[in-house]
């Protein structure tokens, strides 16, 4: 039966749950045993895999444009339709293989995770997750359409960042309140999706008889090896150790500065005056001295990037109704990632690459495992490589190396990665600990302006050293410009 299945996305797209169910159903009723485990884990991969890379490919098309209606038309279609049916449909199978107590080898750790899925599993949060991925697609929409008027262009925001790098600090001032301005006004909108997220998140917590959100969410993510008090403790301990780190670096700016004060538009310019680093003009180029730097790491990463590169698996400029952010996801059926980003010629976007690259050579890595549950790599594990990749690559920055700079300016570029990898973790204390507090006060944090006054706490908890000072606004609303808080 499962010759006749599609292999490809294309073939796929257009199928209905009447045309899907079946091959559950055969999967359902199929008795297992030692002798057919592997057939059958086979076949129930072959049918996952193309499911999950036909959301996100559909999820990537809403991100590609927020404002396609067609796109978003076909996500939702697709969501509330093959996509929540088969969370029912894989709950069976789950069920049905842990009460065989069969495994093949080296599928340990996946039936530790579907072992833990199928316990948190509940049908009344099926309308619930859907509900809260098309809200996701919301923020994207809202972000995405942030657009000002500089200098006689539309830009969106992001494409302001090189302006913060100009040595003028009037005209980065100009360009970072203009930005805040076109930010704050969307501040009601966001609020109101706030409410609406906590809404579902609430309820999906209670269905699954958990006492927040943030159990629920421990669970859905399948973490096994911490818990909510060592994130705490983390806490603790960055602010004990990284918090006075950070502050000595930004007082070492601001006397480079010579500023009585340090303000949000003095953190990227360089601090010795320095011209602005500009490592590409074009995104032809971000992609090519990106993949000649990922073969002097090892020519086979250096193969993978080109394989994206020909296969059209990169979409890296900065546009409007374009979603935030950056990220690397997977099309499992075609056993290929997917890079996402918004590049506008700031070494930021070379970092974004390098991090991105390293979780599309995890896809790579994994594709030759046989079943669909091997080849998902778990959220936090994920970001060594990306992480690591950001390291492993600086070497070769230089142009010499295949890089973007002189010898000089592959300096300053590792330099500012090094620092910024210390100021990055008192900010992550603060995403972190917001969202443990979120969720461990639901009632209070559904309120937007509860939110930002608990941002605010935080933020001057672990973020001395700059100067807010009449940016009260703008300051406690940093929770609704962080992606991750929402999606």
């Amino acid at each position: 039966m499962f010759s006749s299945f599609p292999s490809n996305f294309h073939d796929f797209k257009d199928w209905s749950w009447s045309r899907v169910e079946p091959y559950y159903q055969d999967r359902e009723n199929r008795p297992l045993n030692a002798g057919n485990v592997s057939s059958w884990l086979a076949d129930w991969s072959q049918v996952r895999a193309m499911i999950e890379e036909t959301y996100w490919r559909f999820y990537v098309a809403t991100t590609m444009d927020t404002a396609d209606p067609q796109a978003a038309r076909r996500y939702a279609g697709f969501v509330d339709g093959i996509y929540q049916s088969t969370r029912s449909a894989d709950q069976v199978l789950k069920e049905n293989l842990l009460a065989s107590g069969l495994q093949p080898e080296g599928f340990e750790i996946p039936i530790r995770n579907l072992r833990a899925e199928a316990a948190l599993f509940r049908p009344a949060n099926l309308p619930l997750l859907s509900e809260e991925l098309k809200l996701s697609r919301k923020y994207d929409e809202i972000i995405g359409a942030q657009t000002v008027s500089w200098e006689g262009r539309e830009l969106t925001v992001s494409q302001l960042q090189p302006v913060y790098l100009d040595p003028d600090r009037e005209r980065r001032e100009q360009a970072w309140r203009l930005a805040a301005r076109r930010q704050l006004a969307d501040r009601a909108a966001i609020g109101d999706l706030w409410g609406r997220f906590m809404d579902v998140r609430g309820q999906l917590a209670a269905n699954a008889g958990l006492p927040d959100y943030r159990s629920y969410r421990w669970a859905q993510k399948l973490r096994f090896a911490y818990t909510p008090q060592d994130c705490v403790t983390f806490h603790a301990a960055i602010e004990a150790v990284a918090v006075p780190a950070a502050s000595r670096l930004y007082e070492k700016r601001r006397r480079r500065l010579g500023v009585s004060s340090l303000r949000p538009w003095d953190l990227d310019v360089d601090p010795l005056g320095h011209p602005p680093l500009h490592p590409f003009q074009t995104i032809a180029e971000l992609e090519e001295k990106c993949e000649a730097m990922f073969r002097r790491v090892d020519p086979k990463l250096g193969e993978y990037f080109a394989t994206m590169r020909r296969e059209g698996l990169l979409d890296l400029d900065n546009r409007k109704d374009k979603a935030p952010g950056g990220y690397c996801t997977q099309f499992y059926a075609a056993q290929r990632p997917f890079i996402f980003a918004n590049s506008v010629g700031v070494h930021d976007d070379v970092q974004t690459l390098l991090h991105e690259g390293g979780h599309a050579f995890h896809v790579f890595e994994a594709a030759h495992l046989p079943y669909y549950h091997q080849q998902e790599v778990p959220f936090e594990f994920g970001e060594v490589a990306s992480m690591g990749m950001e390291f492993l690559a600086g070497p070769y920055l230089p142009a010499s190396e295949g890089g973007f700079y002189t010898t000089q300016e592959a300096a300053r570029a590792r330099t500012e990665h090094l620092e910024r990898a210390i100021l990055f973790w008192p900010y992550m204390a603060v995403v972190d600990a917001f969202q443990h507090w979120v969720y461990e006060h639901h009632s209070t944090a559904s309120d937007p302006d509860a939110c930002d006054a608990e941002w605010d706490r935080l933020w001057e908890r672990f973020m001395p050293g700059v100067d807010w000072s009449s940016l009260e606004a703008e300051r406690m609303t940093g929770w609704q410009r962080k992606l991750h808080i929402h999606q």
